[in-house]
């Protein structure tokens, strides 16, 4: 995942109103693309004044509300019309279909951050929302369904939700846990005091610089599997360290050092991984890998182009060696990287003194597929114009489609006594051919999730 939402739960229409035009005034001088798409939510005169913890069931009139909120609401949702293109509005039917637009980009991730008085804190789910924030009274069933919004894990790096609370709800909380759990449920439920955290994760990169220093071989299969687990624990420990402000700046590990123990940890995983494929050892057996934790630091090719453009102003005086190295560490320690490798060298030892960067990097990826696809059909024998066909439909929407009807009309006829086998071998060659190109040159071009 490349990011997470939030609701925003305020205590009145009132509040909910003042909120959202602080953001919106917080915002006016950013450029759209580094603004927080932001969205509000109300509905129902009777939460005009409500603030006594209870929560009551979703409904979508919005005939009762007094006329300034009503127009308030209107006005926000032609902000959402205008940002996603849409014609939503307060009147019956329109709401209804607004509330679920928005519950739709919600789990998408196209909004960041919703603004509601009761809507959305029950039976709302979507697995990349991760945090609440929470400014009004809670208590009972209706607290733990609020916080609940946040709970839905969707992979190892959101394990658990974020809640941030601007009254005190300690006591609401630890009353809500007791009644629908039990007395020693607040150790279980919430996370333990950062200094506990912080005391493990320091402990576990001790250990990991002693007994694993860079510059030193990992020999043998049990010294592998013992810092393969030692580094999991500490990509673990970092993922709940960073929800907390202490964190930020009290890292162990340099930049550097992290890069390069990620680079042995992704190392390990394509030997442990080409190992189960020749039916060795399982991967799953008692060798996990965290990388989803590994891709939250991802590297991508922005970051890479941002170092190009410093290795191509430094070339020549003695500095750019350094930046040289730091592009390949960086290339080294991501995982989607990784098969680019030598695209990207051989894009720094070409790049131009004159042109941006940017222009250069879309020119020499564009031949470079165009030169690798056309070995491919020429070693298969392939429809030339159904497979350029094949291979954008790919790029546009995001997958190498190997089933249906598609990749058949890419194949050549071919007898099943042809000396390279039948069609089911060559379709599955092909398949496997297409499907390594695909993922090199993936999120490399325009207009391509990155």
């Amino acid at each position: 995942m490349r990011g997470f939402n939030a609701i925003f739960a305020t205590a009145s229409i009132d509040a909910a109103k003042r909120y959202y035009t602080a953001f919106q005034l917080q915002q006016e001088d950013l450029p759209p693309d580094r603004r927080l798409k932001v969205a509000l939510i109300y509905s129902y005169g009777a939460n005009e004044a409500s603030d006594d913890g209870i929560l009551d069931d979703e409904a979508f009139d919005t005939d009762a509300l007094g006329a300034d909120s009503r127009q308030f609401l209107e006005d926000a949702i032609q902000d959402y019309n205008d940002l996603f293109a849409t014609s939503y509005d307060t009147s019956a039917d329109k709401f209804q279909n607004y509330y679920k637009d928005l519950s739709q980009r919600l789990k998408n991730r196209e909004v960041d951050l919703v603004i509601v008085v009761n809507m959305f804190l029950t039976g709302f789910d979507a697995t990349t929302l991760n945090t609440l924030f929470v400014d009004k009274n809670l208590k009972a069933h209706g607290l733990i369904q609020a916080y609940s919004r946040t709970n839905r894990i969707l992979n190892s790096v959101k394990t658990y939700g974020n809640i941030v609370a601007f009254r005190n709800l300690e006591d609401e909380t630890n009353a809500a846990l007791e009644l629908f759990g039990n007395r020693d449920a607040r150790g279980v439920v919430l996370l333990k005091p950062y200094a506990e955290y912080y005391g493990q994760y320091a402990a576990k990169v001790e250990e990991l610089l002693s007994g694993f220093p860079l510059g030193s071989p990992i020999v043998g299969e049990a010294a592998q599997k013992e810092f393969i687990a030692l580094f999991g624990q500490i990509l673990r420990l970092e993922n709940i360290l960073a929800s907390f402000d202490d964190f930020r700046g009290a890292e162990l590990l340099t930049a550097r050092q992290g890069q390069d123990y990620r680079s042995r940890y992704l190392d390990l995983h394509a030997e442990f991984r080409r190992g189960s494929e020749a039916e060795k050892e399982s991967i799953n057996d008692d060798v996990v890998f965290e990388i989803e934790l590994i891709k939250q630091v991802e590297i991508n090719v922005d970051y890479i182009l941002l170092l190009v453009e410093r290795y191509r102003d430094k070339h020549g005086d003695g500095e750019d060696k350094e930046i040289k190295a730091e592009i390949s560490r960086a290339v080294d320690a991501s995982p989607t990287l990784r098969n680019k490798r030598d695209l990207i060298e051989a894009f720094v030892d070409a790049v131009s003194l004159d042109g941006a960067v940017d222009d250069q990097w879309q020119g020499f990826v564009a031949a470079r597929r165009e030169a690798e696809l056309g070995e491919i059909i020429a070693e298969e024998g392939l429809r030339e114009a159904a497979t350029h066909e094949f291979v954008e439909a790919a790029f546009r929407d995001g997958a190498l489609r190997t089933s249906g009807t598609a990749i058949t009309k890419v194949l050549p006829p071919v007898s099943r006594f042809a000396a390279k086998g039948g069609h089911g071998e060559r379709k599955q060659r092909v398949i496997e051919k297409l499907g390594a190109f695909f993922e090199r040159f993936l999120g490399l071009t325009m207009g391509e999730e990155r």
